[in-house]
């Protein structure tokens, strides 16, 4: 085998620069529209020359005065911190968590665009569907910006609000305030990036909304997810019986749907009840499943010359369809599914068909409609969804005994969703992961949970939210519940207790894996080694944050190398090491000090596709050394990183 040369890096503990990614991308097509110029610390970067760049693009210059153009205050600064990169972590909470070592399902509690930032690596084009429920911007909401982030003071005169114990601006977005709409776009625009990038090619996103921002969140979803990948409007029922509202009384609301490529998508079917697929109740045992009796003969049907032919039935009798009347079928297909043992008949007197003398015939004939013929021809699902109403998303927390949230989607809905996107009707063993990152009361975890135990399948929730605090008058806060998350994942513990009692099934997966937006676990040194002073080097021995556990580091480091934070992992002792070890050996992490010859020769045999060790793992230059050489004898594919 070829020795390869091993190197050291250093993990880089960030996201991305987008905005760097994206200027490498152009210019390799565009390298003349490419310049120098100083950034805001005077270091000389690349930066895009945007005039060189319209005329590689177009004979003609665009005149933006008269293009169409969907624009607020604020899109640019919107558009930018899409791209900023955060050197921001998640830090596992496993005192939170149900089923930790065993679950596949995420909790994360923190700001959704640096939440979103974070998993840009680990969940590229790997979730099936988003569904969101963002504030509805009624004049009564409070949206959330990190401190750094709001629509620009200069361009308004007033700023309202106040800063949260995590930081973040807590923004009253009332009519009277000249950023009513602005505001609520930028707090959107960035997030819906960001969620684009992780669907698969075939994922769907579905966004609720009422009619204040619709109109302003179609014309940003048709920006960030093509126009051409519009799926549909859905008006939803949302209320019964109401009276309140100034001209109109609100009982509806709605559902944008877009692809992430409509190409690729495929088609939406209406799943089956249950009280359906039981009407599939035969089965000849020759490998088909079950099938259903339908008539060959339906006297409505309109004439068909080729459809009217006479059956030979099995006593001689023949039999045809009354004179202007037609089969479902014509002869061929009759006589094809005839030899393939699709038909069957019935002695009995039939009131439809005939014999071939003008009597009543002695048989019934019939066509088999097989079960799983069907699931590939479901009904279209339609753009008005009745009977989902939010009551009954009151009535699932009541049962839960959580009656302490308001405006709740009901389970239905979102289950609704996970199926027509499905593409089938029955059980599929699916593992699609499904996101919703204004999590709320996490009703789609609930309804994720329901659908795996009805369809049999495996799907994964990713649950975010802001850990908001209730109201000290509200009910969730007399009932205990400090925030919202609070709530969510109690809700999700009772839907899952609830779910095993029901059913009886004790292999569900109905855990979930709490992680907590926090600061870097390294030291700012660790961003900046430039600005390190010769003072600083004895309070920099250590470039990790003080209080900080190997299952924090480990996580950085899985987001880092961009790995799923739902795989397996286990953490063994190797003469008395600590050392994590990651899906069998994706990554094995150890970041103990002065880590001994003999662990890094047992770490090495296991061959991992990766390793991670501090800085501090060696004891002197020629200790890390050797551990280079450890791996290009035992474990030469091995990628090893420090911190």
């Amino acid at each position: 085998m070829e020795r390869k040369e091993l190197t050291m890096d250093k993990m880089k503990m960030s996201t991305p620069d987008f905005t760097r990614i994206n200027i490498e991308k152009i210019a390799e097509m565009f390298p003349n529209v490419v310049t120098e110029a100083k950034d805001e610390q005077g270091n000389l970067v690349h930066k895009i020359d945007f005039e060189k760049l319209k005329q590689e693009l177009s004979s003609d210059v665009i005149d933006r005065d008269e293009s169409y153009d969907f624009t607020w205050v604020g899109k640019k600064s919107a558009m930018v911190e899409a791209n900023k990169p955060t050197n921001k972590t998640l830090r596992p909470c496993l005192e939170d968590s149900v089923n930790w070592d065993k679950t596949e399902n995420l909790y994360i509690e923190g700001d959704n665009l640096e939440v979103l930032k974070l998993l840009q690596e680990s969940y590229l084009n790997k979730i099936k569907m988003i569904y969101i429920d963002p504030p509805y911007n009624t004049g009564n909401d409070s949206f959330i910006y990190p401190d750094d982030y709001a629509t620009e003071r200069g361009l308004y005169d007033e700023e309202v609000g106040a800063i949260d114990e995590s930081g973040y601006r807590m923004f009253k977005n009332t009519e009277n305030n000249g950023r009513f709409h602005s505001s609520w776009c930028s707090m959107m625009y960035p997030r819906l990036k960001l969620a684009r990038n992780l669907l698969t090619d075939d994922g769907v996103i579905f966004i609720s909304i009422d009619d204040n921002e619709v109109d302003n969140l179609k014309k940003m979803c048709d920006e960030v997810f093509g126009a051409s990948n519009f799926i549909g409007l859905v008006t939803r029922e949302m209320k019964k019986g109401a009276n309140r509202g100034s001209q109109l009384s609100p009982a509806v609301d709605y559902l944008l749907v877009y692809a992430k490529s409509l190409e690729k998508l495929g088609f939406f079917y209406e799943p089956f009840d249950k009280d359906y697929i039981k009407t599939f109740k035969f089965d000849d045992g020759d490998g088909k499943g079950a099938y259903k009796k339908v008539n060959l003969y339906e006297p409505t049907l309109d004439f068909y010359a080729n459809c009217r032919y006479e059956i030979k039935c099995p006593d001689g009798e023949i039999v045809i369809t009354p004179e202007g009347k037609s089969f479902r079928c014509n002869k061929e297909s009759f006589y094809e599914d005839l030899a393939n043992n699709g038909i069957c008949f019935e002695k009995k007197k039939s009131m439809l068909i005939n014999s071939n003398t003008g009597e009543t015939a002695n048989w019934c004939v019939y066509t088999k409609l097989y079960l799983k013929d069907m699931l590939g021809k479901g009904r279209r699902p339609s753009n008005l969804f009745l009977d989902m109403i939010n009551a009954n998303g009151t009535k699932e927390l009541t049962k839960l005994k959580l009656k302490i949230f308001e405006f709740s989607k009901p389970v239905g809905l979102i289950k609704y969703l996970i199926k027509i996107i499905s593409n089938t009707n029955i059980e599929n063993n699916s593992s699609d992961i499904i996101l919703d990152f204004f999590s709320g009361s996490a009703t789609t975890a609930q309804a994720v949970m329901e659908v795996n135990t009805e369809l049999n399948s495996n799907r994964k929730f990713i649950m975010i939210q802001l850990p908001e605090i209730c109201n000290e008058k509200s009910k969730a806060y007399k009932a205990g519940y400090k925030n919202i998350c609070e709530i969510g994942k109690e809700r999700i513990r009772r839907a899952g207790k609830k779910i095993v009692e029901e059913t009886g099934k004790t292999d569900l997966d109905i855990g979930f894996r709490v992680l907590k937006l926090d600061e870097s676990n390294m030291k700012n040194v660790y961003y900046t080694p430039d600005e390190l002073s010769q003072s600083d080097l004895i309070d920099s021995i250590s470039n990790i944050k003080e209080g900080r556990s190997g299952y924090d580091l480990l996580y950085q480091c899985m987001l880092d190398w961009g790995l799923e934070l739902s795989l397996p992992h286990r953490m063994e002792r190797i003469n008395n090491n600590e050392v994590h070890i990651v899906n069998d050996g994706d990554l094995i992490a150890c970041f103990d000090d002065k880590i001994p010859e003999e662990t890094v020769k047992q770490i090495a045999d296991l061959k991992p596709l990766r390793v991670v060790f501090r800085d501090s793992s060696f004891a002197t230059p020629a200790a890390r050394i050797n551990v280079d050489e450890i791996f290009k004898l035992k474990s030469p594919q091995t990628t090893i990183k420090v911190l």
